[in-house]
């Protein structure tokens, strides 16, 4: 049997969208593979669950109406070609200026 290639399709401060819901988000970190609890995603409806075995996202995320994070498999994640940064309050802790469509990571000195 062969190994599933985890190599992430996204990476840090990419700017992506739900494929079937109305949000965006930046991505702040990566799990090679599903990394939540059971009853996280046996709450997901069975005809839309996702594979466990691909790369999960953790997003911060927003719609016209909130902010939050997201947890969202690579499948159901698409880039956003919108060019708008995002206005969650959280992307500042981690990351630069919004520019060419990404976030840089901020550098930290301690």
């Amino acid at each position: 049997m062969q190994p599933h290639n985890r190599i992430a399709k996204y990476s840090l401060g990419q700017v992506v969208r739900h494929r079937n819901r109305p949000f965006r988000g930046v991505i702040f970190d990566v799990d090679p593979e599903f990394a939540n609890t059971q009853e996280w995603y046996d709450s997901i409806p069975e005809d839309v669950r996702p594979d466990k075995d691909q790369p999960f996202y953790h997003l911060y995320a927003e719609t016209e109406a909130t902010y939050y994070v997201a947890y969202v498999s690579e499948q159901n994640l698409v880039p956003d070609a919108s060019g708008e940064p995002l206005e969650h309050p959280d992307v500042s802790d981690m990351f630069g200026d919004f520019a060419d469509g990404r976030y840089p990571l901020a550098g930290r000195l301690n």
